[in-house]
């Protein structure tokens, strides 16, 4: 005889829950009550044990538990930085791994970097991630699951507690996550809910390489901050290390850009610009950069190259990029220098990818220090 799976709930939805517990027999007139109490169980409290819901009669506890499991994924691997930055290899199924990122700042604050697919198709020539083929889209509850992760590692429950060091949701992680619009906004519903994992709308930020068909719609859906994956300013040198160029040019690009939804100067869009020695990163681009962006709301994050296993690419020099910031600054844009955090467990920008060619901890170490900005 076999067994009936349990219902995994941590990463649903209000109605999902709702339809979840009808179906189980809860009396439809107990079941919106029913869900709001289980959900603000899982997202504010992170509960991970039926007996911690007090407000819900032991004998229907026991019942619950029975028929739903209030599991999280399983951290295959977690790697702590010298930086204090922290990586989550997550198993979300059986060959489904993804990697997350805690990047804590100065200010008391700090930023998840999710993934929104496994792997990616975009094979931007300096992105570790785009070298792994793409297995699939995560799923909503997916993608809210590695917020859950994080937050237990941190130990940040319940959600509405002041005073959390993970404070803003990043997707820039494994993925484009325009080409999962649907997912993406789902599970921000869930994050940003305020009797759930209570982000606001303007601490998440989604990050696109391009998709401009999605730029518009993704903003009037999920309200999120945009950061474009820019790294050059003109189209022959974008479409060289960016394929996504070819599709959809720079003038589309920024078209798009310009009909954001809310785009105002305290709305900006911030352009990301990944600084490559001797590719982009010339008081010539400098100046293409800032035409580029004329009567756009925009800031820019200049990135030193971040390298990993097999790159060719090397980092401008520290004294380049701080003459490129220098000139963007001089136009009237914020162009400050994101200083590398995690290098040293493959964490940084451009390194994640979950098919691990394991290394160990000395051979990360040495990776690190190739390219680094002197």
């Amino acid at each position: 005889m076999s067994i009936k799976a349990k219902i995994n709930l941590p990463g649903l939805d209000r109605a999902e829950i709702a339809e979840a517990l009808a179906n189980f027999g809860i009396a439809p007139k107990q079941v919106r009550m029913r869900a709001g109490q289980i959900f603000r169980w899982i997202y504010n409290y992170g509960a991970t044990d039926w007996d911690v819901m007090t407000n819900i009669a032991k004998g229907l506890r026991a019942e619950l538990a029975a028929a739903f499991s209030l599991e999280r994924p399983e951290i295959v691997e977690r790697q702590i930085s010298v930086d204090g930055t922290r990586k989550y290899l997550i198993r979300m199924a059986p060959g489904i791994e993804v990697e997350s990122v805690f990047i804590p700042a100065v200010s008391k604050t700090g930023a998840l970097c999710v993934s929104s697919q496994v792997g990616c198709t975009l094979t931007c020539t300096f992105c570790h991630t785009g070298r792994q083929r793409l297995v699939r889209n995560l799923t909503a509850a997916e993608i809210a699951l590695q917020v859950m992760v994080a937050k237990d590692d941190l130990d940040e429950w319940p959600s509405s507690e002041a005073g959390r060091k993970l404070t803003n949701i990043v997707f820039m992680g494994m993925g484009e996550p325009l080409y999962n619009t649907d997912n993406v906004a789902r599970a921000l519903d869930i994050i940003c809910d305020p009797e759930g994992l209570s982000f606001g709308r303007r601490r998440i930020t989604l990050s696109t390489s391009g998709v401009v068909p999605q730029i518009v719609p993704a903003g009037e859906r999920t309200r999120a901050m945009l950061a474009i994956s820019l790294h050059a300013a003109n189209d022959e040198l974008r479409s060289q290390i960016m394929a996504i160029n070819k599709k959809y040019p720079l003038a589309e690009l920024m078209a798009a850009c310009r009909a954001y939804p809310g785009l105002s100067n305290s709305r900006r869009i911030t352009f990301e610009y990944v600084m490559l020695k001797g590719i982009n990163d010339s008081p010539k681009h400098a100046v293409q950069l800032i035409n580029l962006l004329r009567g756009i709301p925009a800031k820019v994050n200049l990135i030193p190259f971040n390298p990993w296993p097999g790159s060719n690419y090397e980092c401008s020099s520290w004294e380049t990029i701080e003459r490129f910031a220098d000139k963007i600054n001089a136009a009237g844009y914020a162009s400050p220098i994101r200083t590398p955090r995690g290098r040293d467990i493959l964490a940084a920008c451009g390194q994640l990818k979950s098919e691990s060619e394991k290394m160990r901890a000395s051979e990360r170490r040495k990776m690190a220090r190739q390219n680094t900005p002197t």
